[in-house]
């Protein structure tokens, strides 16, 4: 079940395949710095871990584009938010039914990877899928008149899909990273893809983020 479609060699080359196949699915929106946020998603060692049950082999070769977003949209004064995930028995609801454990503030591995700067942004608990869930995540982008979001982290088709589906019905424009998502494999990478493009979110690649903020900046 588990496979490292994405590495260090071959990410951008997979990724901007998997952006080929979308074809005309992909819809052209361009990306306001002004008005957009970066959203990283449960980059904990939990996932990140080789030793860990949860670990994803395709997850720490994110960290690099990640870490260049995040250096990006700090530079320019951009809101950048992270979520982490904890349960407790109280709050897990289904999540206790589908999962053998739940990742508790106990557990040393629910610590966000310190190879990512999150110290000087804001951190979400979140205890389910959706970042929006029992979250003040709405209400942070409300007060900044955020409209657009760009979503990176994991795992692609759990907490970052079901994100992008929430973010969409509150009106948010999402632009979802191809390159900048992982999960156990390449199959249900490309399967969110494929459904966020039809009717979710804008799935681009991290240079192209790069690209229009530097553009919105000159």
């Amino acid at each position: 079940m588990k496979e490292r479609y994405f590495t260090p060699e071959n990410i951008s080359v997979t990724a901007a395949e998997m952006r080929a196949q979308l074809g005309t699915l992909v819809k052209a929106r361009p990306l306001n710095s002004q008005q957009a946020v970066l959203l990283v998603l449960d980059m904990q060692q939990y996932f990140l871990d080789p030793a860990s049950h949860a670990y994803i082999p395709s997850a720490p070769v994110i960290l690099p584009h990640l870490q260049q977003l995040i250096a990006a949209f700090s530079q320019r004064q951009r809101p950048v938010i992270f979520t982490q995930h904890l349960n407790t028995p109280e709050n897990a609801g289904s999540m206790a039914r589908w999962w053998r454990d739940l990742i508790t503030v106990e557990n040393l591995l629910s610590a966000i990877s310190p190879t990512l700067d999150f110290n000087a942004h804001p951190v979400i608990v979140k205890s389910q899928y959706d970042a929006f869930h029992n979250t003040d995540l709405e209400n942070r982008l409300r007060q900044q008149n955020i409209s657009q979001l760009v979503i990176g982290g994991v795992m692609t088709h759990l907490c970052c899909e079901t994100t992008a589906r929430a973010a969409f019905t509150r009106g948010i424009e999402v632009f979802f990273l191809i390159d900048g998502t992982a999960t156990y494999n390449a199959s249900f990478h490309r399967a969110s893809l494929l459904n966020l493009a039809h009717g979710f979110a804008m799935p681009v690649l991290t240079p192209q983020i790069l690209e229009a903020l530097n553009e919105n900046a000159a």
